[in-house]
């Protein structure tokens, strides 16, 4: 991939955004995505592997345009749910993961799994219903499966980027050069969400992000900040040098029982929603 074309590409997306009068009309339905949120929390806690896991795959699955199982190889019982809508190569993915930690016992994952795996089936499920142009990109949406540790806690596991992110990293094995961007959801859907950039996430990716967000009304919740460096989903496209954007609000409690229904907003889910649907609809047009 020419990453200097790619930047120059993102360098038109930004003007692009700039002036625009009036917010388009809303495109994102916050609505079904919170429905899909309840689903997966009423499922209770979603470990990879899990019978629950494997049911409530069948169902998101079955809510993405053309979605399939794609098997983690290696990880028996564990599979991503891939939907993609064709058009050229190499093409963006529009990811997060839907299994859940394995302790605390109870945690049923409203914002750490459930809230971007709902963005994410909405978002193609809203593409798929919009115009696109003739020679579009190819946008794969994948939710990842194992992207938690089998033993515990993330942060009790020293060897994480091996353990975890199993869906992940079979995803960009099993798929190589096809991606030119990546976009992943994690913690997207709390109250007062404030997602600055992830410290380790593509600068000019992110910056196109931003111009999209302020072209539905919605750059506030994209401050032009710096925050935390995360090892997630985004990481191994990040190490086959597809530039990649991690929307986390790590200021978020989502290793805790707080991680709970009531701490989300459907105007978060809206904000997220509309604003990545935005960045898309721009990307596959470069």
């Amino acid at each position: 991939m020419n990453r200097t074309k790619t930047v120059a590409t993102l360098a038109l997306l930004l003007l692009a955004g700039c002036g625009s009068a009036s917010p388009p009309p809303a495109r994102f339905d916050e609505r079904r995505a919170w429905s899909l949120i309840e689903l997966q929390v009423a499922a209770g806690q979603r470990p990879a592997g899990s019978r629950q896991l494997r049911r409530l795959a069948v169902r998101l699955r079955d809510r993405m345009p053309g979605g399939r199982f794609e098997a983690i190889p290696g990880q028996p019982g564990l599979r991503n749910v891939v939907a993609r809508l064709p058009g050229r190569r190499p093409g963006i993915v529009v990811g997060a993961h839907y299994d859940t930690l394995v302790k605390p016992k109870g945690f049923v994952g409203a914002n750490n799994g459930a809230a971007g795996s709902a963005i994410v089936v909405e978002l193609s499920r809203a593409l798929s219903r919009m115009p696109r142009p003739r020679n579009a990109r190819e946008v794969t949406f994948v939710l990842f499966d194992g992207e938690e540790p089998p033993s515990g806690l993330p942060e009790d596991d020293p060897d994480f980027a091996n353990s975890g992110l199993r869906g992940s990293r079979a995803y960009v094995r099993a798929h190589p050069d096809e991606t030119a961007q990546m976009i992943l959801l994690d913690y997207v859907g709390n109250r007062g969400l404030r997602l600055p950039r992830e410290g380790t996430s593509d600068v000019p990716l992110w910056n196109a992000l931003r111009a999209a967000a302020g072209a539905v009304g919605q750059q506030s919740v994209f401050p032009d900040e710096t925050g935390t460096a995360i090892i997630d989903d985004h990481t191994p496209f990040l190490e086959t040098r597809v530039p990649a954007i991690d929307l986390i609000d790590w200021s978020y409690p989502g290793h805790t029982l707080q991680d709970g229904i009531d701490q989300l907003s459907p105007k978060a889910i809206d904000a997220v929603g509309e604003s990545v649907l935005e960045l898309v609809t721009r990307l596959e047009r470069g």
